[in-house]
Order: C-alpha cells, then structure tokens, then sequence
C-alpha cells in the first residue's frame, strides 16, 4: 500500500494541481476574514486595521435578531433529529426486517438529492398543505434534512460496538432498558455527540431550504448575508461571514476531536 501511495505522489503535476486547488478553495476564505479588519468602508481597499466593523455587527438589531433565529433554529432542529437518528440507527442495527434496504436508502436520500429540489419540494408540501411559512416551517424543513448527518455518525458507532457487553448485561439480569441506559447509551454517547454538531452547523449554514421555506421575520444569517451581499460587499458583510465561518469550524473541529479522542 506505501507503494503505491509513493508512486501516486510521484505522479507528474500532482503535488502542483493539490496545491492549485488547495489555494482555489481557501484563499478567498483568508482574504475575506483579512478584509474583515479593514478600516476602509469600501471592502477590497485595505487602508488600516480595525475591528469596528465586528463592534457594527454585534450593535445591529436585525443581525442579531437573523442570529437568534438560525440558532433556535439549528438548536431544536439538531436535537430533534438527533433523536429520531439515534433511534433509527437502534432499529437499523437490530434483527433484519422486510424493508430494511429501503429504509436504509431513504434515511441518506436527503444528503444525495440536490439541495434546490429538496428546497422546491418543502416550499410545494408547506403550501399545498396550506401553512403559512416561518420558522416552524423552517424548522421541519431542517429536521428532515438534518436527519441523515446525524445518522451516519451514530450508525457507524453503533456498528463498531462490542454486542457481547449487552449480552453481559442480559445475564447479569439488567432489562432492556437498563442495559440501553447503562451500556448502550455510554457508547452511543460520542456518535450522537458527533452526530448533532454535524446537524447543528448544517442547520446553521444552511440558505438554499432556508431561502424558500423562510416566510417575513424567519430570517436566518446566512438568509440576511445574502441581502446584505445584494447591496454589496461591506466589511460588515465580512465581519458577518468571518464569525459564521469561526462557528461552523468550531462544531466541525468539535465533532472531530470527539471521534478522535475516541478511538484512542
């Protein structure tokens, strides 16, 4: 295998072309949280340092009224999902069943379908159903989509459990529901922790559903980011993106300390 890995790194241009597509991918990630200390009003001049324009953000009523939408939002959503995904992962890893194919292909549909037909499909069902759009409807939108990032984490930890320890339990006279609470669960817990960030910060950066599902006073950041953008790029907008950016890499690295810690 380091063979092969050796010769694929020997491979002409391939160092060059990672390299290229590292910088496509990043750079303008570091040249928006740069400009965001621009003391300049006009967003691509640098004229000074200066982190006025986080004091903006943090001073403007509808910023932090977008932001406590998205986290209630992502909050209620992650914990609901977590919770219909862990219990889904409990019947998935159980004794096979009729269907069990089906289930398990429709629990990872909503990762594979794209997101604007996700989008358009919600928007349809809302009004064919007759309710009025807000954050109650944003907020099943995002359950369901979150659903399947909570999953795969909580399955794959289920899958590498010891099933003997709840056999142990068994013969040792504990009920079901005491060897769930007293083995099961403990294991489980690093797969639903990991789970509900990756539904957290998927909730919370999410703008196409939320776009079309979002109805007057349910707007999130990423929704009011996009209208602050159609008026043009300010530094405010980057300071905004910038500490957006600072929470989603805070949950993903969370999410994959957690994994890592476990493993060892």
């Amino acid at each position: 295998m380091s063979q092969r890995q050796g010769a694929l790194w020997r491979f002409p241009g391939l160092a060059l072309n990672m390299g290229l597509a590292f910088v496509f991918l990043y750079l303008p990630i570091v040249l928006l949280v740069w400009l965001s200390f621009n003391d300049n009003k006009v967003a691509t001049l640098w004229s000074g340092f200066s982190t006025r324009w986080y004091s903006t953000v943090f001073d403007n009523p509808n910023i932090l009224r977008a932001a406590r939408n998205s986290f209630s939002v992502a909050a209620m959503a992650t914990l609901i999902s977590t919770v219909v995904a862990t219990l889904a992962a409990l019947a998935m890893a159980g004794g096979p069943f009729r269907g069990k194919g089906v289930v398990n292909a429709l629990l990872g549909l909503p990762m594979l379908v794209p997101e604007i037909v996700t989008a358009v499909a919600s928007l349809l069902f809302f009004l064919s159903l007759g309710f009025d759009l807000g954050l109650h409807t944003v907020l099943i939108a995002h359950i369901v989509f979150c659903i399947p990032f909570a999953y795969l984490p909580i399955r794959a930890r289920l899958a590498g459990m010891d099933h003997r320890l709840i056999e142990a339990a068994a013969d040792l006279y504990a009920s079901p529901w005491q060897a769930f609470r007293r083995v099961t669960l403990p294991l489980l817990m690093p797969g639903i922790l990991s789970g509900a960030m990756l539904a957290f910060i998927v909730s919370l950066d999410d703008f196409v559903i939320t776009f079309f599902v979002a109805g007057p006073g349910a707007t999130t950041l990423p929704v009011y980011i996009f209208g602050m953008v159609r008026m043009g790029i300010t530094p405010e907008v980057n300071a905004l993106a910038a500490l957006l950016l600072l929470a989603s890499m805070a949950f993903v690295g969370l999410s994959w300390w957690i994994g890592q810690r476990d493993r060892r």
